[in-house]
């Protein structure tokens, strides 16, 4: 047992030029070059003051230390200046440090030695280096350290392939509900139905009796907007980009104060709206709104479609799932890194529908039911990788706290741990540590 200020000394080098590489924290592949995970561009001049990391230094977010935000760096560069970077004082592996401070054990200790940072009520909690430094941490020898390291990480890699397959299965299992959502929405139920041009290229015939409008007739874009003058202590749970994926949610929503909520956190939303993402729009992250809630606050980097009396809100919402509407928002999308399309073009596209609620409804009644088992099945993947994900942060915590002996542990034939495998540890979406306006909306 080992106090911290024993085995890690904290460093404070500062840049003066800001010409280095900004590092960005990423919750699940740690640091990274600023510049591959945003489109976000910082001036040198803006960095001046940053801190200096090294290779194999240790990076802690201090407001995120219980969150198994600490990571061992690979490459020279800056980061944050609230941050803390640790130089290792002895032999110790800094992948096995990384591995061990990010297990929940280590991570129940780091909050339950985080105090309140300023006043008032904002929750935010700052692990300091003095109480850091302070506590008792087990270590092994060093061989230990690095047979724990080789288990762990081929272990991750099997975990990672596992957990690619599951999203592979997801993918596809998407691709075939949306083929069953295109055909109903743009041909309806009656195969012998007369058929007239819609007049839009890419969408062709479609039913004699349905009527072509633009969508911000048949919708009401941004109806309500949250003002600079909501009660700071309004709490909400907040839609960013990361948080829809084509048709569905892609993580628990997190819950936040106003007063503390980025500055783009401004979209009402209600039961029957429905959302797409104007910012990023490859993403195709679209969902329709089917929850009461009182509290559901999207970025300005959705649009929010609510619709009229003549649309059956869950309608529209497969409506602006189908391949050819989402397909034509990325078609009309400006820019490369950063395609958007602005929501006055939004509201002009054309849109097909049926001309009464009752067709409406029918074909959205057909679809439920068509997809329930894909639907199903799409559930079942998502549960499973968060069980797999689960077990891999028992299994890590087991084996740095000396629950699991692997010190005989040879690795087999299968064991092969690849860079690009380990990718897929990660979330569907990367959580921003640093606080970016990746959006783009500001």
């Amino acid at each position: 047992m080992l106090r911290v200020k024993n085995f890690l000394r904290e460093v404070d080098d500062r840049t003066k030029t800001g010409e280095e590489t900004l590092l960005s924290m990423r919750q699940h592949r740690g640091l990274v070059p600023h510049n591959d995970v945003s489109v976000k561009r910082i001036t040198a001049e803006h960095l001046i003051g940053y801190k200096k990391a090294q290779p194999d230094e240790l990076v802690l977010n201090r407001m995120q230390a219980g969150n198994a935000m600490f990571f061992r760096n690979r490459l020279s560069g800056l980061v944050s200046p609230d941050y803390a970077v640790f130089r290792l004082l002895r032999d110790d592996s800094p992948e096995y440090l990384g591995y061990l401070f990010r297990s929940w054990p280590i991570r129940g200790l780091f909050r339950s030695e985080s105090k309140g940072l300023g006043t008032g009520t904002s929750g935010f909690l700052r692990l300091y280096s003095d109480r850091f430094a302070a506590l008792e941490i087990p270590l092994p020898p060093r061989p230990e350290q690095d047979q724990v390291v080789a288990y762990l990480q081929a272990q991750d890699a099997h975990i990672a392939r596992l957990i690619k397959a599951k999203r592979d299965l997801i993918e596809l299992l998407t691709e075939q509900k949306l083929r069953i959502i295109d055909h109903a929405v743009t041909r309806g139920l009656d195969a012998s139905v007369a058929l007239k041009p819609s007049g839009i290229e890419w969408l062709g015939d479609v039913p004699e009796h349905w009527s072509v409008k633009p969508l911000k007739r048949w919708v009401r874009l941004n109806a309500r907007v949250l003002g600079e003058k909501t009660d700071p202590d309004f709490e909400f749970r907040y839609l960013d980009i990361g948080s829809v994926k084509t048709g569905r949610l892609a993580k628990e929503l997190e819950r936040l104060r106003f007063e503390n909520a980025p500055s783009r956190a401004r979209r009402v939303l209600r039961r029957g709206d429905t959302i797409i993402s104007t910012v990023r729009t490859y993403l195709k992250a679209v969902w329709y709104v089917n929850e009461e809630a009182e509290d559901l606050i999207a970025s300005t980097g959705f649009a929010v479609l609510t619709p009229g009396r003549d649309v059956e809100p869950e309608y529209l919402g497969y409506v602006i799932q189908s391949s050819g509407f989402v397909n034509r928002v990325t078609a009309n999308s400006i820019g490369i890194a950063y395609p958007a399309i602005a929501e006055t073009v939004l509201g002009r596209f054309p849109v097909v529908m049926p001309s009464t609620l009752e067709e409406q409804q029918a074909i959205l009644a057909h679809v439920k039911a068509e997809s329930a088992p894909l639907d199903q099945a799409i559930e079942q993947a998502l549960i499973e990788i968060k069980l797999i994900r689960e077990y891999r942060d028992r299994q890590i915590a087991d084996v740095v706290t000396g629950q699991v002996d692997v010190r005989g542990w040879v690795p087999g034939p299968d064991d092969v741990v690849a860079e690009e495998d380990l990718g897929a540890l990660g979330d569907d979406e990367e959580i921003d540590t640093d606080g970016e306006e990746d959006d783009g909306d500001d």
